[in-house]
């Protein structure tokens, strides 16, 4: 039996709350943009379900965020007003996390509830084998779009990985041993 997933902790969820989605879409898509930059081979992954909208549901944060691979795009958008979307996933932000970085299993988060789906599954199975082939670091990815402050920032998110048990890294064989 796995360790139950972390929560986010209670003072990030309510640090969250007011922050306003124009510049939270803004970072988002820049994040989502450089990805798929360099990370061309995800979208070609997708092939015909890179057009569909994806509706990620990190259930502990207060907003919803729609993923549209086709348009490098990832936008945040308030609960009360979901936006169109052809498939939708939801669970807590670590476990999207955690099958982001490789640290938990895609299919074992489904078969478990800690991620269900909703709508297109075809289109989410093709998205899940897509960002796994990728091996994406959202650590890596961050620092690379902080220039000169790549450095402190990755000792930030170490720091702020063993505060929270998320997981903001790309999981290695020598992570399994630390």
């Amino acid at each position: 039996m796995t360790a139950p997933l972390p929560r986010l902790p209670r003072p990030l969820r309510l640090a969250a709350l007011p922050l306003p989605l124009p510049p939270l879409s803004l970072f988002l898509g820049a994040v989502t943009r450089r990805m798929v930059k360099s990370h061309p081979e995800m979208t070609r992954r997708l092939g015909d379900y890179g057009g569909h909208r994806f509706l990620i549901d990190p259930l502990d944060l207060p907003w919803l965020l729609l993923l549209h691979p086709a348009d490098a795009a990832m936008t945040a958008h308030r609960r009360a007003r979901p936006p169109a979307h052809d498939a939708r996933i939801a669970g807590p932000l670590s476990a999207f996390l955690a099958m982001m970085h490789g640290a938990e299993d895609g299919d074992a988060l489904f078969f478990s509830r800690d991620l269900t789906v909703e709508g297109d599954t075809a289109a989410v199975l093709a998205l899940r084998n897509a960002i796994d082939d990728a091996e994406l670091d959202l650590a890596e990815e961050l620092a690379t779009l902080s220039g000169p402050l790549a450095t402190p920032l990755r000792g930030l998110l170490t720091g702020a990985e063993r505060a929270t048990g998320l997981t903001l890294h790309r999981m290695t064989r020598l992570d399994d041993f630390a």
